[in-house]
């Protein structure tokens, strides 16, 4: 068996005895409002083993679609169902077949206290994601991509199914240092989210690389530490833009507003504080669009750009050595 399908397979199994008795070890010092769970069953709070509460702060509005990886015992979709109200749509994505029977035994209680029901759980994997492209509106996961062998695949698996402008909030363990051999082939400590910890330098490095933008950490939290090696429960959040085939100066120009004295994107587009920047047609739409919204200022072609700083792909002839 290789690595990657040994990984899962172990892991399938350690969720499956974790459905069937509940386990308060795995939990982390998180918990959600009351207001957010009074509608769910004991059965399924019971069996939360996240690391944080993305549905708190993903900002999840009225009628969206909503998509948990790793879903378990349902406890975040359910709270996402009360939040879209009975216009939204919740798919819930787990491999354990013990936690797909958990929750799907819980839905009919949710969906009686709620007077609705709008969730959805299917099996399947991280790196596989059942769901049809560009359907998405929020992907939230809760301490489960530290599990996945291939978190490469999970986060292009997330920008896959992600429409346009579509956000992703996920809560994880990270590591201050690359984890040892010696722990990271610990099957326990691997069940416990703490040997297939990426570093918060490369849980943030391939969001990026996937080609999320905005990303940014809403939360950090202490966990434990392991043979001296400091792990944390981190909250991150990132959007989806997609950029067209050419990236088109048609004359205009984005200013930043502050209140920094200037900020750099993730293309490397230098942004002095109230100075016009051409840009891209790409780029303009990007910053005007979550979470750059209100941040800049973009002028249309024609009109007064004032104090002009302006550049294209390899020029620096601006003076300051610096461009896009």
């Amino acid at each position: 068996m290789q690595k990657n399908e040994s990984t899962r397979e172990f892991v399938k199994e350690y969720y499956t005895k974790a459905a069937k008795e509940p386990r308060s070890n795995l939990c982390c010092p998180t918990s959600y409002p009351e207001e957010d769970t009074s509608h769910i069953p004991s059965e399924v709070i019971e069996r939360f083993y996240g690391c944080g509460s993305p549905m708190s702060i993903a900002g999840i509005r009225q009628g969206e679609t909503v998509l948990d990886l790793g879903s378990g015992a349902g406890i975040d979709c359910f709270i996402a169902a009360k939040k879209t109200g009975p216009d939204g749509k919740i798919f819930g994505i787990d491999m354990t077949d013990e936690m797909l029977k958990v929750a799907n035994t819980s839905k009919t209680e949710v969906a009686r206290n709620l007077g609705y029901s709008n969730v959805e759980f299917r099996k399947g994997y991280l790196e596989e994601i059942p769901v049809d492209n560009k359907s998405v509106d929020l992907i939230t996961s809760n301490c489960v991509i530290n599990l996945s062998p291939d978190k490469r695949k999970v986060f292009t698996e997330m920008n896959r199914v992600l429409k346009d402008h579509g956000r992703m909030v996920v809560s994880d363990i990270v590591s201050v240092h690359d984890i040892p051999e010696r722990l990271s082939g610990n099957e326990e400590l691997l069940g416990e989210c703490i040997a297939g910890a990426l570093t918060e330098t490369q849980f943030l490095s391939y969001l990026e690389q996937t080609g999320f933008y905005g990303i940014e950490i809403l939360s950090k939290t202490y966990w434990k530490s392991v043979e001296n090696m400091d792990f944390y429960s981190i909250s991150v959040r990132g959007y989806k833009f997609e950029k067209t085939a050419g990236c088109v100066f048609i004359g205009q120009h984005a200013v930043y507003n502050g209140p920094y004295k200037y900020i750099i994107d993730e293309e490397g587009h230098v942004f002095p504080r109230n100075q016009a920047v051409e840009v891209c047609t790409d780029t303009a739409q990007k910053l005007q669009a979550a979470p750059y919204t209100g941040a800049f200022t973009i002028i249309e072609p024609g009109e007064n750009t004032g104090s002009e700083y302006s550049c294209t792909p390899n020029d620096t002839s601006n003076g300051n050595g610096s461009c896009c």
